[in-house]
């Protein structure tokens, strides 16, 4: 009998500590973002003045004696400093990974108090435990959580996250059960777009919501809020969270639009073929970073793998070269510009509307490459 198919899942919940715990938190992320740029700054300076290449091992090798001649951060559990540096050496690993692979390096920054928000105690148990539904914080206290909904998995990890409306709690959990959904027999391409934000090779349209969008008069006034208070003051601090809420409630509006849009896909649809993008390198275009931006590509793409994992269903990203230039009735190159929305192909005849056209496109090239697959499997 085959064992059940189990997933790594994150569940997030909202904190309540008191305004003594608040601080105590706020506190160890204000010391985790100074020993990231301090490290930092080791190895920015240990290269450029001697050549001499830092490793994490290195560093955290070197975190007794920091906590001798700096005390304060005997008040911070060893694991929670460990991950700082751990997140560092994961920034040098991933800025040296695409000098090799020859795009845009992009060297690891100094965090600022508004980049650097969280800290993570790397095992479950150690440092981070639960007692009777509170959350249990070494030198921090006893948490109470609100529990949204059920706890399932084995936690490994214990992330502690400030947000604009508080403080929030991310378990990392291995051996979450997956839930496969029932087999439809139905397979679909999708083509991502600005216009409206997919549809499908059935012609199946989900329309662009334009979060942001129609939420920038309201930030570009809370933005001027921001602007005219006096730096330093309580009264520009106050805007400041006025201004990070209504951002917050953008991107929370955002996620629940991807969510709800993952999960009615994989209910439908046995396999999703969709265009393996590169967001990072389209956002470099001034005229649709706003918008590309604000469709969010990556994370629905992010949360559509991962909800098609949980239950049992399959993502193919295919390449994405002229699949909009492509007939889908008689394979005609047909050259038009993005400002053409209509495909129209002298060849076959074929009128359709230009993401339709290249949904289906899409779909059969993946059907194309599966098939592909299957043959040196079967050949092998």
């Amino acid at each position: 009998m085959d064992e059940p198919q189990t997933v790594r899942k994150t569940f997030k919940y909202k904190l309540l500590p008191t305004p003594e715990q608040g601080q105590r938190m706020a506190f160890v992320v204000r010391r985790c973002r100074e020993l990231y740029n301090a490290g930092l700054q080791e190895r920015r300076d240990a290269w450029q003045k001697c050549r001499v290449s830092i490793t994490g091992a290195h560093q955290s090798a070197e975190l007794p004696a920091i906590k001798d001649m700096r005390p304060e951060y005997h008040d911070i559990h060893s694991q929670v400093l460990q991950d700082v540096l751990t997140r560092l050496d994961r920034a040098f690993q991933a800025f040296f990974r695409r000098v090799k692979a020859g795009e845009q390096p992009g060297y690891p920054r100094f965090q600022s108090a508004y980049r650097y928000r969280s800290f993570t105690y790397k095992q479950f148990g150690n440092g981070a435990t639960l007692d009777n539904g509170y959350l249990v914080l070494s030198k921090i206290g006893c948490i109470a959580v609100r529990w949204s909904r059920s706890l399932i998995g084995t936690p490994k990890t214990v992330t502690i996250t400030q947000e604009a409306d508080g403080w929030y709690v991310c378990f990392s959990c291995a051996d979450v059960p997956a839930q496969p959904l029932p087999v439809t027999g139905g397979e679909t391409g999708i083509d991502v777009g600005l216009k409206v934000f997919l549809i499908t090779a059935n012609g199946e349209v989900v329309e662009n919501p334009r979060h942001y969008r129609n939420a920038e008069k309201a930030l570009q006034k809370a933005q001027r809020r921001v602007s005219r208070r006096k730096k330093g003051s309580k009264r520009r601090r106050k805007a400041v969270q006025l201004l990070a809420r209504k951002h917050q409630k953008v991107r929370r509006q955002r996620q629940d639009f991807h969510q709800k849009t993952a999960l009615a896909l994989v209910q439908h649809y046995d396999t999703i073929y969709l265009e393996d993008l590169n967001v990072a390198n389209l956002v470099q275009n001034h005229h649709l970073a706003k918008s590309i931006s604000d469709a969010g590509w990556a994370q629905f793409r992010a949360i559509l793998d991962g909800k098609a994992v949980y239950a049992g269903r399959r993502v193919v990203a295919v390449n994405p070269a002229y699949t909009s230039q492509e007939c889908s009735g008689c394979g005609m190159l047909v050259r038009k510009s993005l400002s053409v929305r209509t495909h129209v192909c002298t060849s076959c005849g074929l009128v359709l509307d230009r993401d339709e056209n290249a949904a289906i496109n899409i779909q059969r090239a993946g059907q194309a490459l599966q098939g592909a697959v299957t043959l040196v499997a079967v050949t092998n």
